[in-house]
């Protein structure tokens, strides 16, 4: 396990090129079937610059797929979705996520539209390594460094990937910042004949919904973040920038400590339906010092093996807490680590947390591998202010434990590949975040967000003028699947632009460890 195995990190930052598009006339999309066993979708591209400083220069490719509205007499346009990342397919998210992301309503009257960012996936993307096979030296087998040889195994993967990225990752690398992104979408928007932008953003979506608002306000109709990062703390951070790095000050372990509290004190009060309660905080703690002094093996379905070590059990710990549907079996899975259950019955248990490095989506006739790795840095690095030397995630690595154990370590390191990280985007957006859009901006998040905070929503809604702040009384990462009156209140949104009243919130449906 390792890095962005168990992150969900995020990035931004310095007025660089004009904040417009290209002046060409819009480009017409050619959609053509694709995807055709999962639904009916379309597939195209757009051609954008690669650098927006010289439009007339080289472009590159952005992919998009779209599936259409079901009352196409009564379509309002296309609503653009992000999933976060930085790094994560927008194709994806439509194929996989589309026909269950939004009400029947919203269905019915918009066009889901997905996009691979540029270098992602299926656009051109950044590639720094001719196959994925390559990527096995920048994975350790902790998710986070605890000790100071530890700290040096996890450098040199750091340094083994900028090695990789430096001599083939070519022009594209230094123009992969959040607010290019932007640029491109506003392009898109062109293309597909809307005059103002519909979006959804998720997580780091949040970033480039954010970004896109205050360089282009005039261009809002309706935009939803949701798991909000703070813009501030994600690109600069305030005079704290060349200290702290970006992972660390945005704070989301504060979130995943507080969400972990109330995973324990939900399993404590739900009796039987918790097999890890009672006193399950406790037993935690046992647990953790359990494998720091006798880590376990595991042998899961497929034959490979692997070591439960302590930074694995919170690095397991901190993706369980994404997805507080998992809750149930995660504390099923935490018994049997208590228990010393077989290195077989283990294997079973812990398989769904368990990340060897970053998932990915294999294709068949997908021309290369999915570019998880290679496509973090170059937006995240290239956002934000961090230190330059790797002495500062180590002390702010130990600050932040103190504070927020367990998840201090593993939310600082997330970043440490921008201590030496080789390249820049002179383009990036830093601010301010506060301009005025034709329409306000919905912003929702959760109380319990183990990645990004509660606090990131309130931010990013005191910084964007008109917006309203819609909270979740729920669990886990974003609001997505939790909340039939969430859902409710962003169908309204998006179909009539009504923004719900202030102070508005929505509860979870399903309390954890409350029976079926």
């Amino acid at each position: 396990m390792r890095k962005l195995a168990t992150a969900v990190a995020l990035a931004l930052v310095c007025v660089g090129a004009a904040a417009g598009s290209a002046g060409a006339a819009p480009q017409k999309i050619n959609w053509s079937p694709c995807f055709q066993k999962l639904g009916p979708f379309q597939c195209g591209t757009v051609q954008v610059p690669l650098d927006y400083d010289d439009p007339n220069g080289a472009t590159i490719a952005i992919a998009l797929t779209r599936l259409p509205a079901t009352d196409q007499e009564h379509r309002i346009g296309s609503l653009f979705l992000n999933p976060g990342g930085p790094g994560g397919s927008g194709i994806f998210e439509v194929v996989f996520g589309g026909p269950f992301l939004f009400t029947p309503e919203v269905r019915a009257r918009f066009d889901l539209v997905g996009f691979d960012p540029r270098g992602v996936g299926h656009s051109t993307a950044v590639r720094c390594f001719g196959t994925d096979k390559q990527w096995a030296p920048f994975f350790t087998p902790f998710a986070f460094p605890s000790t100071p040889q530890e700290e040096q195994e996890w450098i040199d993967a750091d340094l083994y990937l900028d090695a990789a990225c430096a001599q083939r990752a070519g022009r594209i690398v230094e123009h992969m910042s959040t607010a290019n992104v932007a640029r491109d979408l506003d392009v898109l928007r062109q293309a597909v004949g809307d005059p103002q932008l519909t979006f959804d953003g998720v997580s780091y979506g949040t970033m480039l919904g954010q970004t896109y608002a205050n360089m282009f306000p005039g261009k809002v109709r309706a935009m939803i973040i949701d798991g909000v990062l703070d813009p501030i703390a994600w690109t600069t951070g305030s005079g704290d920038g060349s200290t702290v790095p970006f992972s660390a000050r945005l704070h989301s372990d504060a979130g995943a400590q507080a969400t972990l509290q109330q995973f324990f004190a939900l399993c404590d009060a739900g009796g039987s339906n918790c097999a890890f309660g009672p006193n399950s905080a406790a037993r935690f703690d046992a647990l953790g010092e359990q494998l720091k002094a006798h880590p376990l093996e595991v042998v899961f379905p497929d034959g490979s093996t692997a070591e439960v070590n302590y930074s694995n059990l919170i690095g397991m710990t901190l993706g369980a807490m994404y997805d507080s549907s998992s809750w149930e079996d995660f504390a099923g899975a935490l018994a049997d680590l208590e228990l010393q259950a077989s290195a077989v019955t283990l294997g079973i248990r812990l398989q769904a947390y368990w990340s060897p490095g970053v998932a990915y989506i294999p294709k068949r006739g997908f021309p290369h591998y999915f570019n998880a790795i290679e496509s973090f840095a170059p937006v995240a690095c290239g956002d934000s202010d961090n230190p330059h030397d790797y002495s500062a995630w180590s002390t702010t690595g130990t600050t932040e434990e103190a504070s927020y154990a367990p998840f201090g370590r593993i939310w600082t390191w997330v970043s440490s590949i921008c201590a030496k990280w080789p390249f820049v985007d002179n383009d990036r957006y830093t601010g301010p975040f506060t301009h005025t859009t034709a329409h306000p901006v919905l912003v929702v998040g959760n109380l319990w967000d183990p990645a990004t905070r509660y606090q990131g929503a309130v931010t990013a809604s005191n910084l964007l003028p008109g917006s309203r702040l819609l909270t979740v009384h729920g669990w886990g990462h974003t609001s997505l699947f939790l909340s039939a009156c969430a859902d409710e209140v962003q169908a309204r949104y998006l179909v009539d632009l009504t923004l719900p009243p202030a102070g508005t919130v929505c509860n979870q449906d399903h309390v954890p460890f409350s029976g079926p």
